[in-house]
């Protein structure tokens, strides 16, 4: 098992490192920040001191070197635009993202699981055909334009809620439902629920159950969906950190003040060491979770551990 786990943990460390690299090349395709910083008729000797001063004269060797250097000892650098060290930068809207993402989670979960019950229990039915239905719209309609659309229809026509910023309570209902729902997060889990629960209900035990005479809800609700469960944890466990780093186009669209809307201002800014780091944030949240899950799945199926 330690061998299996050490294996795993030294390909979470070499992906890191993949990551790295290759965030490190791909942001400076953006452009150079001083076309930004500086008005169009800067004279040379001023562009030359500014990209001096950013650190982005020197070769990519010496400056991946450096960035290299500052992460490990677990320095993300100094924003271009703002002059604020990134950590701070991500620790201010990182636990806006997690907010988002957790209501989004938990409505998700509160509709899709029902929704996936009934249409495996119903299966044929109109019931069951609405939660096909109602999942292919959820997969099939872009999240950015479901935003806008919610945006004039729930905000501006009705008025029933603001579209925009973070102000109170109220304001994270709109991005949290269009995550949830055009996230595929209950379009996910209703599909695989359903398809779990197909396969269990189909199961001897649960057949016994009926047999000895327990009741319809009870067969359903606490013996056959707490073993049609587990691939919806794992979904959930994958798409959390999935959500993370995809929330950019909810944040965006609703100037929600979370790391996806940061990472969107930084790539305008072409602000290198922001968009370095959420990335890296990112990869990791994910590279943990897909370590977790493997070391969860090795526990409960010996077979895993040593294929």
């Amino acid at each position: 098992m330690g061998r299996f786990i050490a294996g795993r943990v030294v390909q979470t460390i070499a992906t890191l490192f993949v990551v790295s690299v290759a965030v490190f090349l791909l942001v400076r395709l953006t452009g150079d920040p001083v076309d930004i910083l500086l008005p169009i008729d800067a004279s040379p000797e001023l562009r030359e001191e500014t990209r001096a001063r950013l650190g982005v004269d020197k070769p990519l060797v010496i400056q991946y070197g450096r960035f290299l250097g500052e992460l490990v000892s677990g320095d993300l650098g100094t924003s271009i635009r703002t002059r604020k060290p990134v950590t701070e930068l991500i620790g201010e809207r990182f636990p806006n993202t997690v907010q988002l993402v957790g209501l989004a989670m938990l409505i998700a979960l509160a509709v899709g699981i029902p929704l996936g019950v009934m249409a495996a229990v119903k299966k044929g039915t109109f019931i069951d055909r609405f939660a096909r239905f109602f999942s292919l719209l959820g997969q099939s309609i872009p999240a950015f334009w479901a935003a806008i659309v919610l945006i004039l229809v729930v905000g501006v026509y009705l008025g029933l809620l603001p579209t925009g910023r973070k102000e109170g309570p109220e304001y994270i209902i709109l991005p949290a439902v269009t995550t949830a729902f055009f996230g595929f997060m209950i379009p996910g889990v209703v599909r695989l629920l359903r398809s779990s629960m197909l396969e269990v209900l189909d199961s001897e035990y649960v057949k016994l159950a009926r047999v000895k005479g327990l009741p319809e809800r009870v067969v359903v609700w606490r013996h056959a969906l707490k073993n049609a469960l587990l691939p919806v944890v794992t979904f959930i466990g994958f798409y959390f950190g999935i959500l993370l780093s995809g929330s950019v186009v909810v944040e965006t669209v609703f100037a929600w003040p979370g790391i996806g809307r940061l990472a969107y201002e930084a790539v305008l800014w072409r602000d290198y060491p922001v968009i370095q780091g959420v990335v890296l944030l990112v990869s990791v949240i994910v590279l943990v979770s897909n370590l977790l899950v493997d070391i969860l799945y090795a526990y409960l199926d010996p077979r895993i551990r040593y294929s």
